[in-house]
């Protein structure tokens, strides 16, 4: 099938990574394994951080990615850096005909995705963020057997996100608003909000969130709970806390004949007309970022766009605005699609 984006004629897909932080390491360590692929250079400001991770490699290393991406050409650009980087970035490398693919949040905002998507769009290449849930084996049997009816009709979804986010080890700009975009919401909630938003097969469309600020460092919310619509009426809860609390990561899916307990991303139980528990076979587990990489590739080869698109990660970046101004004013705020939201497929 001819792809709808630019291919340049190689044998193997060119890769950079921007960034050489934590993540940025799974993302070489994927690319190092696949055979459509191969990591050329990876830049940091740090160059001893990008030295280090490209000798691994065999990739050369850059302290500024602009140099390293004319000077390499690559086809694809992984972009790892603080969110308030990502717009800048990505247009950079989506004008040098680059595909990306963007570690989440998206962006900032909203505007700042539909920004960056147009500019992808323009020059012809694939704009796609990282959605690592899409990917989990427990995540897609869930998703697999709303699909299937088996719950009947899914009513709501409870979810929460307890992790303590104000540790010691955590780099100062996830604490500044300015330039994280804010705090538990963005980067924990983003996921919830995806993982919902996928499994139920709908965008959400409204929200009323209240958030908390007792963090001990920086000046973003330390916890918040989220109620939230979908388009085709399911009701979802979510609870965020990253203040010193037991970590807790659970999902409830609640349908009219039946519910899913979903435990962490390795553990899933169901209950039907008995209303007893019973765990479910998840079969063999994968690397969610080898998974990820090889669907990238799949979709630049396809043509996409599929449900990693820039699009679908502008959606994210709505509901996330909502959450704001929902806190901000005390009402209910309808999620602004700038499209309108994308298909979940």
């Amino acid at each position: 099938m001819t792809s709808l984006f630019r291919i340049r004629e190689r044998s193997k897909f060119r890769a950079v990574i921007v960034g050489a932080g934590a993540i940025a390491h799974d993302h070489a360590r994927v690319l190092r394994l696949d055979t459509r692929a191969e990591l050329a250079g990876i830049a940091d400001i740090d160059y001893k951080k990008a030295q280090s991770l490209a000798s691994d490699s065999g990739a050369a290393a850059y302290t500024d990615y602009k140099t390293m991406v004319s000077e390499l050409q690559p086809d694809i650009a992984i972009i790892t850096l603080p969110h308030y980087l990502h717009k800048t970035a990505a247009i950079d490398c989506t004008e040098r005909g680059c595909h990306v693919l963007m570690e989440k949040p998206m962006a900032l905002n909203t505007d700042e995705c539909v920004e960056m998507n147009i500019t992808a769009d323009k020059h012809g290449v694939y704009l796609a963020v990282g959605q690592l849930q899409h990917h989990y084996a427990a995540n897609r049997k869930v998703k697999a057997i709303i699909a299937s009816g088996q719950l009947g009709k899914l009513v709501s979804i409870f979810e929460r996100r307890h992790h303590p986010y104000f540790l010691p080890q955590r780099p100062d700009w996830f604490l500044d608003k300015a330039k994280s975009g804010g705090g538990v919401v963005i980067n924990l909630g983003s996921h919830c909000i995806d993982k919902l938003q996928w499994i139920g097969g709908s965008p959400i469309t409204k929200v009323m969130a209240h958030l908390t600020y007792y963090g001990t460092r920086g000046n973003v919310e330390g916890g918040g709970s989220l109620l939230m619509q979908t388009a085709v009426g399911v009701s979802a809860m979510i609870s965020l806390c990253g203040y010193n609390n037991v970590t807790v990561n659970e999902t409830e899916f609640i349908g009219t004949e039946g519910q899913l307990e979903l435990v962490g991303s390795h553990s899933l139980w169901i209950a039907g007309e008995d209303r007893t528990y019973t765990q479910v076979d998840l079969g063999e587990t994968v690397d969610v970022f080898e998974a990820q990489w090889s669907a990238f590739l799949d979709d630049i080869e396809r043509g996409g766009p599929t449900d990693n698109s820039g699009e679908y990660g502008q959606s994210v970046c709505a509901v996330i605005d909502a959450i704001y101004r929902s806190d901000a004013t005390g009402t209910e705020q309808d999620v602004i699609s700038v499209p309108s939201p994308v298909p979940i497929v």
